[in-house]
């Protein structure tokens, strides 16, 4: 998708009470996502040493930006995201299960195709929780996925009450959907036309089983093969009226056993990180079992303000044909 303006389009909020109702949600929304999944917020790193293993690989081909602090000799790399981190922090803080933590990820993804909802800097709620061997199931992940649409729509009503001219609706209840069924109603379409179909369709929808091949030999979308289980995990869509699109909010999962890493570093052509340090503890058995995932805090902002632009809702840097593009539609860029 590129940058586009809708004709017509004008925010429900100026300035000020933009800055204002992101202060709310900011707010109110981790509160509530704390209290349904028992979560404790820590702190979290900027970056981690690049020979860790610890930084998300994403698609394998984004470039972390790397630097080498002198004081240290490490050669530290900003995080993409805080997926295996997370893990590793609830084994270090000895987490028990039923109990998990959050924090606010701040990520610098250099490589970042810029549209509306793309961006080089990245902010999320990311969290972690300890679960059982029984709760790696797929009822556990959609229960966990309906939990946190709850939060989000918890947080609209209070911004309602705050902003009576925020028109925005969401579905309350999940439509649950797997990538084999999308390519087997619509074999034809790309996955991000599939997506988009189901999305105006059910409106909320958890899309289940990403980075696995499909019958057709092609796997649904890119996902790392060293924290989410690819038949446990899933995407958070919102159909967002403003640009038309499906909005992914959150990308989440029941993350690997020892088992499933072992067949998904195959897989995908990884089996050298299996001497990583995180790498070697999973595959010892010595880390929890979790779930976790992380929450778009700038696309929360987005979807819940209805905004056309990701730049409105958070700071970042853009290209010259964006900030024409937003300038010549009154479009306000952070």
């Amino acid at each position: 998708m590129k940058s586009f303006i809708p004709e017509n389009y004008q925010s429900k909020l100026n300035l000020y009470e933009t800055q204002s109702a992101i202060g709310l949600i900011k707010h109110d929304f981790p509160a509530s996502l704390e209290q349904a999944l028992r979560l404790k917020r820590v702190s979290a790193p900027l970056f981690v040493d690049s020979h860790s293993g610890l930084n998300d690989d994403l698609n394998g081909v984004e470039r972390p930006v790397s630097f080498r602090a002198p004081a240290t000799g490490i050669e530290a790399q900003v995080v993409h995201s805080l997926a295996k981190w997370k893990r590793m922090a609830l084994y270090r803080y000895d987490f028990f299960p039923g109990k998990g933590l959050y924090t606010d990820m701040n990520a610098i993804r250099q490589d970042e195709e810029l549209d509306n909802i793309h961006s080089i800097y990245v902010d999320q709620w990311d969290w972690e929780k300890v679960i059982l061997k029984e709760e790696r199931n797929l009822d556990y992940l959609k229960e966990t996925a309906q939990a946190i649409v709850t939060c989000i729509c918890h947080t609209l009503d209070s911004l309602k009450v705050r902003f009576r001219q925020i028109d925005t609706v969401l579905k309350r209840e999940i439509t649950v959907v797997t990538t084999q069924e999308l390519e087997d109603r619509w074999p034809e379409c790309s996955p991000e036309e599939r997506e988009y179909r189901i999305t105006k369709e059910h409106q909320t929808v958890l899309l289940i089983g990403i980075g696995d091949r499909l019958a057709s030999g092609k796997p649904h979308g890119g996902r790392a093969p060293d924290y989410d289980d690819w038949h446990l995990n899933g995407d958070l869509l919102f159909y967002h009226p403003v640009l038309d699109i499906a909005l992914e909010i959150s990308s989440m999962g029941i993350r690997v056993s020892p088992e499933s890493l072992d067949r998904q570093l195959t897989l995908a052509g990884c089996d050298y990180r299996r001497e990583l340090p995180f790498h070697k503890l999973l595959l010892e058995g010595k880390l929890p079992l979790t779930m976790g995932g992380g929450i778009g805090q700038s696309r929360l902002c987005m979807l819940l303000l209805g905004k056309a632009h990701i730049g409105e809702v958070q700071s970042s840097l853009w290209d010259p044909k964006t900030i024409e593009m937003c300038q010549a539609a009154n479009v306000t860029l952070l």
